[in-house]
């Protein structure tokens, strides 16, 4: 049997990846394989918004993996998600539409040299892909951005839909008033390049609809090309690299396991590594390129010594602070009865609305832990419901639970193989809160939070702190509680990190090619320098967006 061949063969079918094959085949002369580890996305929780309940933690969805014992959260251990079908996370996640501070891009287009990661110059790979509710009406003009800097800020043509959600609630409200009272003030758009200000999010849905990437980039449009071919249920054991005649390495192709057998595909042009902050270094290591003292003790080849394969793990951890309240609906009440659950699904069922319809979580803050500090350096997720942990049943008390992030953790954790086994989770250690500015920024945003709710706009409500509770004022106490209550945000990124060639510690050039290996790149939130100011997702579609401008330009040389 011949062994198959392609022009491109990309790794992942999750947001980068999907959207990577779609630009790759629009030319009909580059034969593109997609391979995918997980299922299609067939399962209906996928696509209904409320469904991210019964897609994490499944392993129709989910790779199921869990962080190592964390010294930073006293010894626990966390649910880690990934999106194992297609779209990968954009199936599972939250939704929200953030593409984070312009400081972001810049800090990037100083730490690689490359100009091209630079806000302004990031902007048109934003709106390349994107399909924006603001711009439905035929000629309506874009936001305050575009009259002050003279082009749009949003995109109209593009296949990635972000809509406004479809529902409200009072307590939430009050939240958002309260905030401006502690002086956050109001924004109907977290998107300009600053994002400061506490609004209702954006989100990745259509008409009440989950919107992955599987649907924006796949579906119709490659299903329909003959030279597109997609593999699911399809797990990659390693990377074929060779030594040509000049003594430089390159990736030859890949091989996959089937479930029943061990195929080897060939890759003409490039091998596009798109599986994740987590996957893809599992990947790169079983495939010998990594951290030598690692793949020798598992008994790995080095083919290809790079350090930085799967250090520089960095990941938005919560702390998810619980109000009790008074005088007022939230889901903890109207799903505690059959009536208020009968209620929920025909809200959903006849208008697309309601609790079924919505994001993990709908109200959004960007503020200073400190006054000293020079930009935003928190997010707030704010939700109408509250829980002892992901997973477990909703209280049977009315309350509503304020989740914060440091947005800019210094913190660093690692990825790492466990052994030779393709199948073999790998172990993530993110060492959260192990560094004295993490931990302080921890402290201060739980004082944040109280001053806050301390605000009048939520005193008719009574706001009683449950969790992590009054009693506790030190920063140390506040430090450790946040350990015993914090959890990620699933925001992994950094682990194939680009930069400088005199930087020993990066993965990839500025354009993403891996350093040492021609005709590889990782294209996905790994490649991330440091980690974006919000959620993950918008951000590395824009990466995504320019790989394929720069593999397009290399294909016409």
């Amino acid at each position: 049997m011949a062994t198959p061949e392609f022009d491109y063969i990309v790794i992942g079918a999750g947001t980068a990846g999907s959207l990577l094959a779609n630009r790759l085949c629009a030319n009909p002369r580059h034969r593109v394989l997609l391979i995918e580890a997980g299922r299609k996305d067939d399962y209906h929780w996928i696509h209904i918004p409320v469904g991210y309940l019964y897609c994490i933690g499944n392993p129709r969805t989910d790779w199921l993996y869990q962080t190592e014992p964390d010294a930073g959260l006293n010894g626990r251990r966390l649910r880690y998600p990934r999106g194992k079908t297609l779209g990968g996370c954009s199936s599972i996640n939250g939704m929200i539409y953030m593409r984070g501070q312009a400081r972001d891009y810049d800090q990037w287009a100083q730490i690689t040299g490359e100009d091209a990661w630079r806000w302004d110059n990031a902007l048109p790979h934003f709106r390349r892909h994107e399909d924006h509710w603001r711009l439905d009406a035929p000629g309506q003009a874009d936001d305050a951005f575009a009259q002050l800097h003279g082009h749009r800020s949003r995109g109209s043509t593009g296949e990635w839909r972000v809509e406004k959600q479809r529902l409200r609630w009072d307590i939430l409200d009050a939240f958002a008033h309260a905030a401006q009272q502690a002086g956050i003030p109001a924004t109907d758009d977290f998107n300009r390049g600053n994002n400061e200000g506490v609004g209702y999010f954006e989100v990745n849905q259509k008409s009440g609809w989950r919107w992955n990437t599987a649907k924006a980039f796949l579906r119709p449009t490659c299903y329909g090309r003959p030279n597109f071919e997609l593999w699911t249920n399809a797990l990659v054991s390693r990377l074929l690299i060779e030594e040509q005649p000049d003594g430089r390495k390159r990736c030859t192709g890949v091989e996959v396991w089937t479930g029943t057998e061990m195929v080897t595909v060939q890759a003409s042009r490039e091998v596009v590594l798109s599986a994740g902050a987590v996957n893809s270094p599992q990947i790169l290591q079983l495939s010998g390129i990594g951290p030598a003292p690692l793949l020798q003790r598992h008994g790995i080849a080095v083919v290809h010594e790079l350090p930085g394969v799967g250090a520089n793990l960095q990941d938005h951890l919560q702390i998810r602070a619980v109000y009790k309240v008074q005088n007022t609906t939230t889901l903890n009440t109207m799903a505690s009865s059959v009536w208020g659950k009968a209620r929920i699904g025909l809200q959903y069922a006849l208008h697309r609305s309601g609790p079924m319809s919505m994001a993990p979580s709908q109200l959004g803050a960007f503020t200073r832990s400190s006054p000293d500090q020079p930009w935003p350096n928190l997010e707030y997720h704010v939700q109408p419901l509250s829980l002892d942990a992901f997973g477990e049943p909703l209280h049977r008390f009315p309350a509503f639970t304020a989740s914060v992030c440091n947005l800019n953790p210094t913190s660093r954790g690692t990825v790492q193989i466990q052994g030779p086994d393709f199948r073999q989770a790998p172990a993530i250690a993110p060492n959260y809160l192990s560094t004295p500015e993490d931990r302080k920024v921890a402290a201060d945003s739980l004082r944040v939070t109280r001053r806050i709710v301390a605000q009048p706009a939520l005193a008719r409500y009574q706001p009683e702190e449950w969790k992590p509770g009054p009693q506790f004022q030190t920063d140390e106490e506040l430090a450790r509680l946040a350990g015993d209550i914090a959890t990620t945000i699933f925001h992994p990124v950094g682990t194939t990190r680009m930069g400088r060639a005199d930087d020993p510690m990066a993965v990839l050039d500025p354009q993403l090619r891996v350093r040492g290996i021609d005709g590889l790149r990782v294209v996905d939130a790994g490649a991330m320098p440091t980690i974006t100011s919000g959620n993950t997702n918008s951000p590395t579609l824009m990466m995504a967006e320019k790989a394929a401008e720069w593999i397009l330009a290399e294909a016409k040389r």
